[in-house]
């Protein structure tokens, strides 16, 4: 999507739909006021009026959109206010729209680019890769913003935010994308097609180079399956002084059967998504790569698909992992913190500044938080409000729970250094215990996105059904953040 950002006045706004948004308990333009021959727009949040002004305006349709409250005005709300404008321009089947602000946000001009570029571009998302009929919405090929001041910078923001946008794009496109389509072997050349378009290092490890190198969780987890495991890395920018090392593991089991320990056959095509952390990580680093940030950033993937076979893995199974500690496999479908246990470890090699992992993790999590907000967890309470901020300007929020050592013991094992479940109570924090084994003294959090990775309806506009691609907006703002 072209978007341009100008001053303007919506009262000589030309095309086809000017859309006008409004906060609750603010007067209309007078212009406007006198097109609605009666009190039907309040102004709250979402609410749309489509009005055909006949030559009271030089635009042929105006769009009253409410922003809501004044006080709860914030680049979230802007975002959702952006995608609903998308929205409404495609169902008029329209290929461009005119949006104006009112003058007293408070966001910086910045803000207020990247919201509006973000809301825009996502909310007209639609996974349609494998239709083969002609009934594709229309696509929204321009927007223009309208804004009171400083144009120059709101531009700057677009252009973030596009950035921004396409990153949730591609994380949302992998996770949406079939299993028998995007395997352990796709997402290698996925991230060899970022490397050579940023100029990142990549480093795609195989099956035998798993295998001399000693990544037996990942092997494992992996051994049942006719699709051979992966393990890749891409650097961006490189280790030096002053400049931050920020590590992203991201879970990918491209799908998860549960393995042996197989779950019910209810569902189980919506475990296409059970990469969606590796997705993250990819959404991430092409934004990063298009953003030209001036960080050490490396992002890492532990891929595998977890298929029940003669030669699955089993319960009772004893793995070795990259580490040298031992995990006693007493569930294998809790196969996603075996995958991880490499990668966290490797990513102790770079000594980096924190270490962030993305994993559709547990079902506990999505029973506690539901889909509102991913849980976090870890070692470093700086790095968790940082966190915590990051999800707050973002719109990704999230929310922290405990990780005391008592965690930790649940999951100590009788025969080996750990056990890969820890029973029934407590399951999304127990998970991060067993994780928090691999990660030395580095800064750490887990955040498990098992509730946000997947909608079966949209919670906001710019969402649709299935994979949200979430955590890139969130870990953007986290890195922007330590510039």
């Amino acid at each position: 999507m072209q978007i341009s950002v100008r001053m303007g006045d919506i009262g000589r706004e030309t095309g086809d739909l000017v859309v006008l948004a409004q906060i609750e308990g603010q007067p209309l333009p007078a212009e406007v006021a006198g097109l609605l021959e009666a009190d039907d727009f309040s102004a709250k949040s979402g609410q749309t009026v489509l009005l055909y002004p006949r030559g009271a305006l030089v635009a042929r349709r105006l769009l009253l959109l409410g922003l809501g409250k004044a006080d709860a005005l914030d680049a979230d709300a802007l975002r959702r206010a952006a995608a609903l404008a998308a929205q409404k321009t495609q169902e008029l089947k329209l290929a461009s729209f005119t949006l104006a602000l009112p003058n007293s946000l408070n966001l910086s001009p910045a803000q207020i680019g990247q919201a509006f570029a973000e809301g825009a571009e996502l909310g007209t998302y639609r996974y349609l890769r494998y239709k083969t009929d002609n009934h594709a919405p229309t696509t929204v090929t321009s927007a223009t913003l309208l804004v009171a001041a400083e144009p120059e910078t709101v531009q700057t923001g677009v252009a973030v935010g596009q950035a921004v946008a396409a990153g949730v794009t591609l994380a949302r496109d992998l996770a949406n994308g079939p299993g028998n389509a995007i395997t352990p072997t796709v997402l290698g050349e996925v991230a060899l097609d970022l490397a050579q378009r940023y100029g990142f290092q990549a480093t795609v490890l195989d099956k035998a180079q798993l295998t001399e190198q000693g990544f037996h969780g990942i092997l494992a987890v992996g051994q049942g399956s006719a699709q051979e495991p992966r393990f890749i890395v891409l650097e961006h920018g490189q280790a030096a002084e002053g400049v931050p090392t920020i590590c992203l593991v991201g879970k990918g089991i491209t799908f998860d059967t549960g393995g042996i320990s197989i779950k019910p056959a209810e569902k189980m095509d919506d475990m296409k998504m059970d990469m969606g952390g590796a997705a993250a990580v990819l959404g991430t680093m092409q934004a990063v790569g298009e953003l030209k940030l001036p960080l050490h950033v490396v992002g890492i993937i532990c891929s595998a698909e977890n298929m029940p076979s003669s030669t699955a893995y089993k319960p009772g199974d004893i793995v070795k992992t990259l580490s040298g500690k031992t995990i006693e496999v007493l569930n294998t479908d809790a196969e996603g913190r075996i995958v991880l246990a490499d990668g966290l470890f490797y990513a102790q090699r770079y000594q980096p500044t924190a270490i962030i992992d993305l994993a559709t993790l547990t079902g506990a999590m999505m029973v506690a938080l539901g889909g509102f907000a991913t849980g976090i967890m870890g070692t470093s309470q700086p790095l968790a409000e940082r966190l915590i901020a990051a999800g707050e300007a973002s719109g990704e929020r999230v929310w922290q729970l405990p990780l005391w050592d008592e965690y930790r013991d649940v999951m100590k094992s009788d025969i080996a250094d750990l056990k890969n479940t820890g029973g029934r109570y407590g399951g999304a924090i127990t998970a991060g215990g067993f994780l928090a084994a691999f990660v030395g003294e580095w800064p750490w959090m887990h955040l498990d996105i098992a509730g946000t990775a997947w909608v079966e309806r949209p919670m906001r506009p710019y969402q649709a059904k299935g994979a949200t691609g979430v955590g890139v907006r969130l870990l953007i703002e986290l890195l922007r953040g330590y510039i």
